[in-house]
């Protein structure tokens, strides 16, 4: 009797871990590693023949997906995981790509930095500190928190406008605040250009932008020789006090200054314009609005755009080159 029970007892099991893997499967979008399989009841036999029946192939060393045809992005995607397990989607894969020109891409992982592992063909690894603490819980494929994962690329960012574009696109996107962004630079004690990016967070929450108020002082105004403005002037408009973010008052300019990082609303925009027309109404001043490209990406061509203003309102100044490979446009 107790011999019967026994392989009934594993027949029983056999069957539940048959329908375990069943259901990895289906939540896996067909495709399973060999340890899955083999947990779930799967001989190498059982692979084999179903590799030769055309029910199965490999797609990634120890990884299968259950049909010969080409693979979608998800089951790419959980290929790479699987294959790289424990890992978890990263970069630009962070995100399930809508437009199907993305599906095609390489599929980002992120392994832990202990580790060592050769990525096959359409995979990229990235080793990252502390895996297990940046890995958003309960997703399907596994992946980073979009916060972590925006400062693992930001890690690789090669300018300052990079920086400030991804900070851009995470920021209020699935709740992600900057209290967030600043909890998790603290998992990146060696981030370059941390400094910035805190200042950024600063900016962003007090609802001003000193780093692009610097960044202007700095990179347009003194480095190109402009006159030097006025900062935060005050002016009276039909709706009380207002300041300019920079006034060149002999000649009629002012400068504002758009650091925000969020998706503003029509209300938003429709604001900047009506300050922009009390301005000209008003006063005579012209306005030009700036933001983060203009000063971080472009600030050659800002330099020359702000000289032709100027220059067109009384200034008799000539501009000067911030460096041997300043891009300063011809402004005449």
């Amino acid at each position: 009797m107790t011999a019967i029970a026994d392989l009934e007892l594993s027949a029983r099991e056999l069957a539940a871990r048959r329908a375990w893997a069943e259901r990895e499967l289906e939540l896996q979008d067909g495709v399973a590693s060999r340890a899955q399989l083999a947990f779930g009841g799967y001989t190498p036999n059982d692979i084999r023949r179903a590799i030769r029946r055309r029910e199965m192939q490999l797609v990634h060393r120890g990884v299968y997906v259950t049909h010969t045809g080409p693979l979608t992005w998800r089951q790419r995607a959980w290929a790479a995981v699987l294959y790289a397990e424990p890992a978890a989607l990263c970069g630009p894969t962070v995100l399930e790509p809508i437009r199907t020109d993305d599906a095609d891409g390489p599929i980002h992982v992120a392994i832990d930095h202990s580790r060592r592992l050769v990525a096959p063909p359409g995979v990229v690894v990235h080793r990252v500190v502390g895996l297990a603490r940046q890995m958003f819980a309960g997703q399907r494929p596994p992946r980073l928190k979009l916060e972590d994962n925006a400062l693992l690329r930001a890690r690789e960012a090669t300018s300052e406008i990079e920086v400030i574009g991804l900070l851009t696109d995470i920021i209020g996107r699935r709740g992600v605040t900057t209290d967030a962004v600043r909890t998790a630079l603290k998992r990146h004690p060696r981030l370059p250009r941390r400094g910035f990016i805190t200042g950024l967070l600063a900016d962003v929450e007090a609802g001003t932008c000193s780093v692009l108020e610097h960044g202007y002082l700095t990179r347009v105004e003194r480095a190109h020789g402009l006159p030097t403005g006025t900062r935060q002037s005050k002016r009276l408009t039909p709706t009380g006090n207002e300041f300019r973010d920079v006034e060149y008052e002999a000649y009629g300019l002012v400068v504002e200054l758009d650091g925000r990082l969020n998706h503003e609303s029509w209300r938003a925009q429709g604001r900047d314009t009506d300050r922009d027309l009390d301005d000209l109404a008003l006063g005579g001043r012209l306005t030009a609005r700036l933001r983060w490209h203009q000063v971080f990406e472009t600030q050659c061509r800002t330099a020359a755009r702000v000289t032709q203003l100027l220059h067109q309102r009384g200034w008799t100044e000539d501009p000067t080159r911030c460096g041997d490979d300043c891009t300063l446009e011809n402004w005449r």
